[in-house]
Protein backbone atom coordinates (compact mmCIF):
# COMPACT_ATOMS: atom_id res chain seq x y z
CA UNK A 1 0.00 0.00 0.00
CA UNK A 2 1.63 3.75 -0.86
CA UNK A 3 1.71 5.91 2.05
CA UNK A 4 1.22 9.22 1.97
CA UNK A 5 5.10 10.22 2.48
CA UNK A 6 5.56 7.91 -0.69
CA UNK A 7 3.43 9.83 -3.00
CA UNK A 8 4.74 13.23 -2.16
CA UNK A 9 8.04 11.77 -2.76
CA UNK A 10 6.88 10.78 -6.69
CA UNK A 11 5.62 13.64 -7.40
CA UNK A 12 9.08 15.89 -5.90
CA UNK A 13 11.08 13.60 -7.73
CA UNK A 14 9.15 13.51 -11.03
CA UNK A 15 9.11 17.62 -10.74
CA UNK A 16 13.00 17.23 -10.28
CA UNK A 17 14.14 14.93 -13.15
CA UNK A 18 11.51 17.28 -15.20
CA UNK A 19 13.87 20.34 -14.06
CA UNK A 20 16.94 18.26 -14.75
CA UNK A 21 18.23 18.66 -11.84
CA UNK A 22 19.72 15.91 -9.36
CA UNK A 23 19.37 14.90 -6.23
CA UNK A 24 22.46 17.03 -4.85
CA UNK A 25 22.03 19.79 -7.17
CA UNK A 26 18.17 20.27 -5.36
CA UNK A 27 19.82 20.12 -2.06
CA UNK A 28 22.32 22.95 -2.67
CA UNK A 29 19.43 25.37 -3.89
CA UNK A 30 17.23 24.31 -0.62
CA UNK A 31 19.73 24.71 1.07
CA UNK A 32 20.15 21.01 2.08
CA UNK A 33 22.00 17.23 2.79
CA UNK A 34 21.34 15.35 -0.23
CA UNK A 35 20.21 12.71 1.87
CA UNK A 36 16.95 14.89 2.95
CA UNK A 37 15.91 15.05 -0.64
CA UNK A 38 16.76 11.18 -1.28
CA UNK A 39 14.95 9.85 1.77
CA UNK A 40 12.12 12.36 0.87
CA UNK A 41 11.45 11.18 -2.42
CA UNK A 42 11.69 7.45 -0.93
CA UNK A 43 8.83 8.33 1.62
CA UNK A 44 10.79 7.89 4.61
CA UNK A 45 11.23 10.65 5.66
CA UNK A 46 8.43 13.30 6.59
CA UNK A 47 8.94 16.78 5.43
CA UNK A 48 8.88 20.25 6.90
CA UNK A 49 6.83 22.43 5.01
CA UNK A 50 8.85 25.31 4.77
CA UNK A 51 11.14 22.27 2.66
CA UNK A 52 7.87 21.68 0.29
CA UNK A 53 7.51 25.13 -0.80
CA UNK A 54 11.24 25.66 -1.52
CA UNK A 55 10.87 23.31 -3.59
CA UNK A 56 8.27 24.48 -5.03
CA UNK A 57 10.05 27.82 -5.36
CA UNK A 58 13.13 26.22 -7.24
CA UNK A 59 11.05 23.82 -9.22
CA UNK A 60 8.69 25.97 -10.57
CA UNK A 61 5.68 23.82 -9.66
CA UNK A 62 3.58 26.62 -8.93
CA UNK A 63 2.71 25.78 -5.65
CA UNK A 64 1.80 22.25 -6.22
CA UNK A 65 3.80 20.37 -3.43
CA UNK A 66 2.90 23.37 -0.50
CA UNK A 67 -0.32 22.62 -1.21
CA UNK A 68 -0.34 18.72 -1.35
CA UNK A 69 1.93 19.02 2.04
CA UNK A 70 -0.90 21.11 3.33
CA UNK A 71 -3.41 18.17 2.56
CA UNK A 72 -1.82 15.38 3.84
CA UNK A 73 -2.53 13.25 7.04
CA UNK A 74 1.22 12.37 7.82
CA UNK A 75 0.85 10.68 10.58
CA UNK A 76 -2.86 8.68 10.24
CA UNK A 77 -1.31 6.06 12.51
CA UNK A 78 0.44 7.07 15.32
CA UNK A 79 0.45 6.94 19.10
CA UNK A 80 0.99 8.62 21.76
CA UNK A 81 1.77 7.90 25.41
CA UNK A 82 -1.08 7.02 27.43
CA UNK A 83 -0.98 10.01 30.04
CA UNK A 84 -0.19 12.30 26.95
CA UNK A 85 -3.40 11.56 24.74
CA UNK A 86 -5.42 13.84 26.30
CA UNK A 87 -3.12 16.69 25.48
CA UNK A 88 -3.01 15.46 21.85
CA UNK A 89 -6.44 15.52 21.77
CA UNK A 90 -6.69 19.03 23.21
CA UNK A 91 -4.30 19.99 20.21
CA UNK A 92 -6.69 18.89 17.74
CA UNK A 93 -8.99 21.10 18.79
CA UNK A 94 -7.35 24.01 20.84
CA UNK A 95 -8.11 27.41 19.67
CA UNK A 96 -5.57 29.03 21.29
CA UNK A 97 -2.70 27.77 22.51
CA UNK A 98 0.08 29.29 24.89
CA UNK A 99 3.15 28.10 26.35
CA UNK A 100 5.95 28.69 28.37
CA UNK A 101 9.22 25.94 28.02
CA UNK A 102 12.41 25.32 30.06
CA UNK A 103 15.26 22.95 29.08
CA UNK A 104 14.15 22.14 25.70
CA UNK A 105 12.51 23.37 22.54
CA UNK A 106 8.40 22.64 23.15
CA UNK A 107 7.23 19.79 20.69
CA UNK A 108 5.17 21.52 18.36
CA UNK A 109 8.20 23.69 17.23
CA UNK A 110 10.92 21.00 17.19
CA UNK A 111 12.39 19.94 14.04
CA UNK A 112 12.69 15.73 13.25
CA UNK A 113 16.21 16.11 13.94
CA UNK A 114 15.89 17.56 17.56
CA UNK A 115 13.28 15.53 18.66
CA UNK A 116 15.25 12.12 17.51
CA UNK A 117 17.64 13.75 19.37
CA UNK A 118 16.44 14.45 22.68
CA UNK A 119 14.22 11.35 22.45
CA UNK A 120 17.24 9.14 21.50
CA UNK A 121 19.16 10.19 25.21
CA UNK A 122 16.65 7.97 26.93
CA UNK A 123 15.37 5.26 24.67
CA UNK A 124 16.16 2.86 21.55
CA UNK A 125 16.75 3.96 17.84
CA UNK A 126 12.97 2.52 17.57
CA UNK A 127 11.07 3.48 19.98
CA UNK A 128 12.56 6.84 19.86
CA UNK A 129 11.79 7.20 15.89
CA UNK A 130 7.97 6.01 16.65
CA UNK A 131 7.50 8.59 19.34
CA UNK A 132 9.61 11.73 16.99
CA UNK A 133 6.51 10.63 14.80
CA UNK A 134 3.97 11.03 16.94
CA UNK A 135 5.36 14.43 18.54
CA UNK A 136 5.52 15.70 14.98
CA UNK A 137 2.28 14.65 14.04
CA UNK A 138 1.10 17.69 16.60
CA UNK A 139 2.78 20.41 14.62
CA UNK A 140 0.97 20.50 10.88
CA UNK A 141 -2.54 22.05 12.51
CA UNK A 142 -0.20 24.66 14.02
CA UNK A 143 1.72 25.16 10.35
CA UNK A 144 -1.11 25.59 8.31
CA UNK A 145 -2.61 28.76 6.68
CA UNK A 146 -5.39 29.76 8.95
CA UNK A 147 -4.09 27.33 12.20
CA UNK A 148 -4.87 28.52 15.72
CA UNK A 149 -3.14 31.12 17.82
CA UNK A 150 0.02 30.04 19.11
CA UNK A 151 2.13 31.87 21.77
CA UNK A 152 5.61 30.26 23.07
CA UNK A 153 7.70 31.89 25.61
CA UNK A 154 11.02 30.25 25.86
CA UNK A 155 13.97 30.22 28.42
CA UNK A 156 17.52 31.29 27.32
CA UNK A 157 17.63 27.55 28.71
CA UNK A 158 15.74 25.95 25.75
CA UNK A 159 18.57 27.52 23.89
CA UNK A 160 21.22 27.05 25.19
CA UNK A 161 21.04 23.35 25.83
CA UNK A 162 22.99 21.37 23.54
CA UNK A 163 20.74 18.50 21.81
CA UNK A 164 21.94 16.32 19.50
CA UNK A 165 25.15 18.78 18.29
CA UNK A 166 26.10 21.92 16.95
CA UNK A 167 24.56 21.33 13.55
CA UNK A 168 20.74 20.07 14.82
CA UNK A 169 20.51 23.34 17.21
CA UNK A 170 21.51 25.20 14.29
CA UNK A 171 18.77 24.26 12.23
CA UNK A 172 16.52 24.40 15.48
CA UNK A 173 17.18 27.80 15.50
CA UNK A 174 16.27 28.18 11.51
CA UNK A 175 13.11 26.91 11.85
CA UNK A 176 12.41 28.64 14.98
CA UNK A 177 13.12 31.96 12.88
CA UNK A 178 10.97 30.33 9.84
CA UNK A 179 8.30 29.59 11.86
CA UNK A 180 7.65 32.83 13.88
CA UNK A 181 6.97 34.86 10.58
CA UNK A 182 3.86 32.63 10.29
CA UNK A 183 0.89 35.58 11.05
CA UNK A 184 -0.66 32.86 13.92
CA UNK A 185 2.72 32.10 15.87
CA UNK A 186 4.53 34.52 18.47
CA UNK A 187 7.57 32.97 19.52
CA UNK A 188 9.71 35.27 22.75
CA UNK A 189 12.82 34.86 24.27
CA UNK A 190 13.29 34.89 27.92
CA UNK A 191 16.90 35.63 28.78
CA UNK A 192 18.59 34.72 32.11
CA UNK A 193 19.91 37.81 32.51
CA UNK A 194 17.05 40.23 32.27
CA UNK A 195 16.57 41.42 35.48
CA UNK A 196 13.01 41.14 36.93
CA UNK A 197 11.21 38.59 34.29
CA UNK A 198 8.94 36.19 37.09
CA UNK A 199 9.28 33.14 35.99
CA UNK A 200 6.99 30.07 36.11
CA UNK A 201 8.49 27.22 38.51
CA UNK A 202 7.84 24.80 35.49
CA UNK A 203 6.87 24.61 31.92
CA UNK A 204 3.46 24.73 31.14
CA UNK A 205 0.61 25.75 28.54
CA UNK A 206 -2.95 27.15 28.94
CA UNK A 207 -5.47 26.42 26.56
CA UNK A 208 -8.50 27.39 24.94
CA UNK A 209 -10.83 24.80 23.34
CA UNK A 210 -13.89 26.12 21.01
CA UNK A 211 -16.44 26.08 23.44
CA UNK A 212 -14.65 28.34 25.46
CA UNK A 213 -13.42 25.71 28.16
CA UNK A 214 -9.80 26.60 29.16
CA UNK A 215 -7.30 24.33 30.68
CA UNK A 216 -3.97 24.71 32.71
CA UNK A 217 -1.87 22.06 31.32
CA UNK A 218 2.07 20.77 33.44
CA UNK A 219 4.10 17.85 33.35
CA UNK A 220 6.13 15.98 35.61
CA UNK A 221 8.52 13.30 34.94
CA UNK A 222 6.24 10.47 33.18
CA UNK A 223 2.68 12.31 33.77
CA UNK A 224 0.46 14.83 32.71
CA UNK A 225 -1.16 17.33 35.11
CA UNK A 226 -4.60 19.21 33.93
CA UNK A 227 -6.79 21.84 35.90
CA UNK A 228 -9.48 23.83 34.07
CA UNK A 229 -10.69 25.47 37.59
CA UNK A 230 -11.46 29.15 36.28
CA UNK A 231 -9.69 30.18 39.53
CA UNK A 232 -6.42 28.13 38.99
CA UNK A 233 -6.64 28.96 34.57
CA UNK A 234 -6.82 33.10 35.67
CA UNK A 235 -3.88 33.09 38.42
CA UNK A 236 -1.72 30.92 36.03
CA UNK A 237 -2.74 33.22 32.66
CA UNK A 238 -1.91 36.39 34.74
CA UNK A 239 1.60 34.98 34.88
CA UNK A 240 2.17 34.19 31.65
CA UNK A 241 0.82 38.02 30.79
CA UNK A 242 3.35 39.48 32.89
CA UNK A 243 5.95 36.98 31.72
CA UNK A 244 5.09 37.71 28.01
CA UNK A 245 5.63 41.75 28.99
CA UNK A 246 8.89 40.88 30.38
CA UNK A 247 10.40 38.80 27.61
CA UNK A 248 11.70 40.12 24.89
CA UNK A 249 9.44 41.30 22.26
CA UNK A 250 9.13 39.10 19.11
CA UNK A 251 11.87 41.00 16.75
CA UNK A 252 14.43 41.30 19.71
CA UNK A 253 13.89 38.03 20.55
CA UNK A 254 14.02 36.96 16.48
CA UNK A 255 17.57 39.14 16.62
CA UNK A 256 18.23 36.92 19.83
CA UNK A 257 17.66 33.25 17.98
CA UNK A 258 19.53 34.24 15.06
CA UNK A 259 22.37 34.80 17.07
CA UNK A 260 22.10 31.39 18.87
CA UNK A 261 21.93 30.35 15.65
CA UNK A 262 24.89 31.96 13.80
CA UNK A 263 26.88 30.81 17.34
CA UNK A 264 26.25 26.90 16.46
CA UNK A 265 27.00 27.94 12.19
CA UNK A 266 30.32 28.79 14.17
CA UNK A 267 30.71 25.82 16.16
CA UNK A 268 30.04 23.65 13.49
CA UNK A 269 32.40 24.91 11.06
CA UNK A 270 35.51 24.80 13.75
CA UNK A 271 34.23 21.01 14.75
CA UNK A 272 34.19 20.46 10.49
CA UNK A 273 37.20 22.30 9.99
CA UNK A 274 39.24 20.60 13.07
CA UNK A 275 38.11 17.01 11.72
CA UNK A 276 39.07 17.72 8.46
CA UNK A 277 42.83 18.80 9.74
CA UNK A 278 42.67 15.41 11.42
CA UNK A 279 41.23 13.55 8.15
CA UNK A 280 44.31 15.00 6.66
CA UNK A 281 46.89 14.38 9.10
CA UNK A 282 46.00 10.37 8.73
CA UNK A 283 45.59 10.70 5.26
CA UNK A 284 49.74 12.09 5.62
CA UNK A 285 50.42 9.93 7.95
CA UNK A 286 49.13 6.69 6.06
CA UNK A 287 51.22 7.98 2.68
CA UNK A 288 54.10 8.22 4.20
CA UNK A 289 53.92 4.91 5.92
CA UNK A 290 53.19 3.77 1.91
CA UNK A 291 56.50 5.66 1.05
CA UNK A 292 58.18 4.16 3.57
CA UNK A 293 56.99 0.61 2.63
CA UNK A 294 57.81 1.24 -0.94
CA UNK A 295 61.13 2.56 -0.37
CA UNK A 296 63.88 0.24 -1.80
CA UNK A 297 65.92 -1.24 1.00
CA UNK A 298 69.55 -1.46 0.62
CA UNK A 299 71.85 -3.98 3.07
CA UNK A 300 73.57 -2.17 5.72
CA UNK A 301 77.45 -2.36 5.54
CA UNK A 302 78.53 -4.33 9.02
CA UNK A 303 81.52 -2.80 10.72
CA UNK A 304 84.92 -3.98 10.48
CA UNK A 305 86.59 -5.30 12.93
Amino acid sequence: MTTNAALFGELLRHFREAAFLTQDALARQIPCDRSLVARVEAGTRVPQDTFAKKCDEVLVTGGVLGRLWGKIDWYPQVEHPDWFKRRAEMDEKAVRLYEYQVMVIPGLLQTPDYARALLSETMSGDEAEEKARARLSRQQRFLLEGGPFYAAVLDESCLRMMVGGSAVMRDQCAHLLAVAQRPNVRIQVAPADRLGVVRPTTSMSLIELPDGHRWVYSESLSQGHFADDPTVFARHSQTYDVLRADALAAPESAAWIGEAMEGYERTHDQTRTQRGHVDQEQLQRQRRRQLRGNRPRYPRGRPRT
